[in-house]
């Protein structure tokens, strides 16, 4: 094992990086699209119509993937760099796709009617078995990024015989309590003013204690209170982008400042931003921890850009996952979206997280599949067990060989 090494990858350009302001303006550079094969849809559920966009069709056995974007976005703003991307065009042609859109988020979405109800994160995920049956998907592998990965968690936990997989970026498992909230309001004033301070919890600032988070994990008041900070637009940026990011004011949070205020209608956001910040602990336990405990069966692959905000929630869900079937990914110099500044090492990380579920043997294999097979070679050589793919197919105990949660920075 001597002969294994450390291997480094050259570091990537934001996509972005080096347009100018005026473009970067332009919402077409977020949401122009590489070809025309998408196709729009509006699909009744239980709780109301969902909008959906899909390209090509259910290919044999193979699962769909299907996307769910944060809080503040919607499938193009969230997806399109990423999905866009040239290397990504290699898997794509193995599976449809399908995107969602959370209720009301979508590109040029009616404002929702006084009284409005906006269904809560369960009742999110309790609405894609109809997007499921509707296009004849056996299952599913999910991405979902923020509030999206929240929600695509639950609908594996309610309905785990239709998931085959999950990428989850910046998910956090915990619900929120008053002093997250209180902290989240502050950051985004102090930013607005030109403070140094704010990113709420990316430096555990803010989290409540365990004592605390019993006592005020109760749902968070409506809009009546959100005068505390100035715009809403600014209060979302601060849960997706790092300190860093926002400190400096980049090129990419201007861009995006612009589209969440322009593209998507606020109050529909509004509703949305006050649902995901009243969602409870997502119930989960790493196996054998407790009595009968709760997680996610299907493989999972966890990812979190270096002082994202969402790092400690991140690094606490994989503390609840099992091990024998989770891949944790934590990117260096990525920011908060690592779909939008780093789409090739994203790209390399799903792709070998498909390879190990037995997909795309035939794809060339990356530089981070070879550093992680090192990795994984190294570690098997201790105790001598062997992975093994995992498919939907297989028995929990072909899963069980897996045997290590692999933390890869790149």
């Amino acid at each position: 094992m001597a002969g294994l090494q450390e291997l480094r990858f050259p570091e990537e350009k934001p996509l972005l990086r080096g347009q100018d302001a005026a473009e970067l303006e332009n919402s077409d550079s977020f949401l122009l699209a590489v070809d025309t094969d998408w196709k729009e849809h509006d699909i009744e559920t239980p709780y109301g119509l969902l909008h959906v966009v899909i390209r090509g069709s259910p290919k044999g056995n193979r699962p769909a993937i299907l996307t769910y974007h944060d809080v503040g976005l919607n499938h193009k703003l969230c997806f399109n760099t990423f999905f866009n991307f040239e290397d990504m065009q290699e898997i794509t042609k193995h599976f449809v796709v399908c995107h969602v859109d959370a209720p009301g988020q979508q590109v040029g979405a009616s404002q929702f009617p006084q009284g409005y109800q906006f269904p809560s994160m369960e009742q999110l995920a309790a609405m894609l078995p109809s997007v499921v049956q509707h296009f004849g998907f056996k299952y599913v592998i999910g991405i979902g990024v923020g509030a999206g990965a929240y929600v695509l968690a639950k609908f594996a936990l309610i309905f785990p015989d239709l998931v085959e997989g999950l990428v989850l970026m910046n998910i956090d498992p915990n619900g929120k309590g008053w002093i997250d909230w209180a902290a989240t309001k502050v950051s985004a004033v102090h930013l607005e003013g030109g403070g140094a301070g704010g990113a709420g919890r990316s430096q555990g600032q803010g989290r409540a204690g365990g004592l605390e988070r019993r006592l005020l994990n109760w749902p968070l008041p409506g809009p009546q209170l959100s005068g505390l900070t100035s715009t809403l637009p600014d209060t979302v940026l601060s849960h997706l982008f790092s300190q860093e990011e926002l400190v400096s004011n980049t090129e990419l949070v201007q861009s995006y400042r612009q589209q969440i205020s322009n593209v998507v209608n606020q109050a529909n956001l509004q509703l949305f931003w006050n649902m995901y910040n009243s969602r409870r602990d997502l119930d989960i336990s790493r196996p054998g921890t407790v009595p009968n405990a709760k997680t996610l069966r299907c493989p999972v692959m966890l990812v979190v850009g270096d002082n994202a905000p969402a790092e400690d929630g991140v690094v606490e869900c994989n503390s609840k996952l099992d091990p024998t079937t989770t891949t944790f990914l934590k990117m260096a110099d990525s920011g908060g979206l690592p779909q939008v500044t780093q789409p090739g090492k994203l790209t390399e990380a799903f792709k070998y997280f498909l390879q190990g579920m037995g997909y795309m043997p035939s794809a060339s294999m990356t530089r981070l599949a070879r550093s992680r097979t090192a990795s994984l070679t190294s570690a098997n050589s201790v105790d001598g067990s062997r992975p093994q793919a995992c498919t939907h197919s297989e028995s929990s105990e072909g899963l069980g060989q897996v045997n290590h949660t692999m933390e890869v920075s790149c």
